[in-house]
């Protein structure tokens, strides 16, 4: 097998490829131009969305050229697919504000620079909108419609899926605007390959079928498995939402302590997907006598290096000791300014330092134990959080054993 694409296997990454060995040689013979899209339908991705972008660079690493599609066409209907409803419909000024956010994002992850790194392969960032706004539709219908057939595309799993909760006409189209995508990549880049989330297969492989229908060579698809946690639950997920990339809505300290806190077995498992360690230092992680909590601490490091940079994960992990051992640095803790006047309620203080859904559940913390004020376990709901137990200006609130605050006094 080729050796980028068993890079791939190795990593834990794929789930189908639509013919691994004519891919396989096809890579063999130079760089292989693919591509990877994402629809800007949110000012953020999640972490989530980040592993084919994971893998792109895995792809790039040995001179294969990267497409970064973002969706700025399609965004303006939204991928029905693995949806239990048609998406919102945004404005276009919001879907092009959301790609130049996305595209900052995907720079983390893969080299865009004019001139890669030796070895590297050219990476470039595409917008469908540049084709797609300005279709006009009956040409497209009469060009590019006529190879689809209805019936086929009502047994992909994805549309039969919607099809019992109900599936717009905007939304039906959706498989034809992503086939024509691969079409248009193809005869603008020489695009032969699409990788993508396992929920894209359909999508992809219509696109090859009309690439070839359209008197086009053998394309590929390869699509990667969805990532579960341990738990069952599906990747990407924490008790505040979606871990999502943009600091402004996840902060890095919470999101290197996302990382920090996974399960013990998920811990390598997620070294091979996200982040760029070598494998056979990640095995090294497998080792049983190795502490699992300097397992999960580089992990985190890692993760938040690559996705906030080295200056922002140093942070979290000062921010980590500081909350858990009182040896780091405070300042760069989960922060709040408050008033208290002459003194706050406990429960109005977690509630307004963002440390629960409700009044009722933080009642239920502190009366069960799970609150503490600048380390000492609090348990009367009915305590009064005053001036005076500020330290330097700074109270530090914490709730349950691992969301900490602290809390500036003005």
């Amino acid at each position: 097998m080729n050796e980028a694409l068993k890079v791939l296997f190795d990593r834990g990454f794929v789930k189908d490829c639509t013919n691994t060995d004519a891919l396989s040689d096809l890579m063999d013979k130079g760089p292989v131009t693919f591509y990877c899209g994402t629809d800007p339908t949110g000012p953020s991705l999640h972490v989530g969305h980040i592993v084919p972008f994971f893998a792109m660079h895995h792809l790039q690493q040995f001179g294969h050229k990267p497409l970064a599609l973002v969706g700025g066409g399609t965004g303006l209907i939204g991928d029905p697919s693995g949806k239990t409803e048609m998406r919102k419909i945004l404005p276009a000024e919001q879907i092009a504000e959301n790609a130049k956010n996305i595209e900052k994002q995907l720079r983390h992850v893969v080299n865009f620079d004019d001139v890669p790194p030796t070895g590297y392969g050219k990476a470039t960032v595409v917008n469908n909108a540049d084709w797609l706004v300005n279709l006009n539709y009956i040409e497209f219908l009469r060009d590019v419609g006529k190879y689809f057939s209805v019936n086929r595309m009502l047994t992909f799993e994805g549309v039969k899926q919607r099809l019992e909760r109900g599936l717009s006409f905007i939304e039906f189209n959706y498989q034809l605007l992503q086939s024509y995508d691969y079409w248009m990549l193809y005869k603008k880049y020489d695009n032969r390959l699409q990788i993508g989330g396992a929920d894209q297969w359909g999508n992809i492989v219509a696109g090859i079928d009309l690439i070839q229908r359209m008197g086009g060579p053998e394309c590929f698809g390869l699509t990667f498995n969805l990532i579960m946690r341990a738990d069952g639950k599906k990747m990407g997920k924490s008790e505040k939402g979606a871990v999502f990339l943009d600091p402004a809505i996840y902060s890095p300290y919470d999101f290197y302590q996302y990382w920090r806190n996974v399960a013990d077995a998920d811990v390598t498992k997620f070294m091979k997907i996200f982040t760029f360690m070598d494998l056979d230092e990640i095995k090294t992680y497998e080792n049983p006598s190795v502490n699992i909590n300097e397992a999960k601490q580089r992990l985190a490091y890692e993760v938040t290096k690559i996705i906030h940079g080295e200056e922002e994960a140093e942070k979290a992990v000062s921010a980590a000791k500081a909350a858990f051992s009182g040896s780091g640095d405070t300042s760069n803790m989960p922060t709040v300014e408050l008033s208290l006047g002459e003194g706050m309620n406990i429960v109005d203080l977690f509630f307004a330092a963002g440390l629960g859904p409700s009044k009722t559940e933080i009642r239920r913390i502190v009366t069960g134990g799970g609150a503490s004020v600048n380390g000492e376990k609090i348990t009367d709901f009915r305590f009064t959080v005053d001036p005076s137990c500020a330290k330097d200006g700074e109270i530090i609130l914490k709730s349950g054993k691992k969301n900490f605050k602290r809390i500036l006094v003005r």
